[in-house]
């Protein structure tokens, strides 16, 4: 093997890699991929509340409300902190609230999938699993999330740009190469 060989295998995840954007941003499906290069576990925040709620995300937001579920929200992302290094996808709203991000920050490493609302939209145009968007105008409701949360989760310790037509393996790719650039996050192993 070439001595510049920068291949997957030769590459040691050190802090949790934390998944922030928007809903459509493709942080569940680029976070599996990237797991899976990186040899390590995947988890999902909002899949392991609705495990331990059982319940959905909209039956628990239409249940107990939005401070409700952000509260549990916090909590589970504090557990999986706490956990061995992973990749870890959060619901688009975990990133809004100031606790979260600088508990990711101090424990793991948050990673923006940045998306133009475009983009998005088109993921999630189809889909009746995002209860946000349960309005009478969903793309205008979209507008006014994005417009809201892109200037906060420009906060994040790394930018990866997603957009149309990127395979998911490729946005993983991307992933893998902005964390080179932190070598307390992600080392090459000697």
């Amino acid at each position: 093997m070439d001595s510049r060989d920068t291949s997957v295998q030769a590459l040691k995840l050190k802090k949790t890699v934390v998944l922030v954007g928007m809903m459509g941003a493709g942080k569940t499906a680029v976070g599996r991929a990237l797991a899976q290069a990186l040899h390590v576990p995947f988890r999902d925040s909002d899949a392991e509340i609705e495990r331990a709620a059982n319940m959905t995300i909209a039956e628990i937001f239409a249940r107990d409300g939005e401070p409700f579920f952000r509260q549990k929200e916090a909590q589970v992302i504090s557990r999986l902190l706490d956990g061995p290094p992973a990749v870890l996808s959060t619901g688009g709203g975990a990133y809004m609230r100031e606790t979260n991000r600088r508990m990711i920050t101090e424990r793991g490493v948050a990673v923006w999938l940045d998306a133009e609302l475009p983009v998005l939209w088109n993921r999630v145009k189809h889909k009746n699993t995002r209860p946000l968007l349960q309005t009478s105008d969903p793309r205008g409701t979209l507008r006014e999330i994005y417009e809201q949360r892109v200037p906060v989760y420009a906060l994040s310790d790394l930018k990866v740009p997603s957009e149309q037509g990127k395979s998911i393996e490729a946005m993983a790719g991307r992933v893998i190469e902005v964390l080179k650039t932190r070598p307390d996050v992600l080392q090459e192993d000697e």
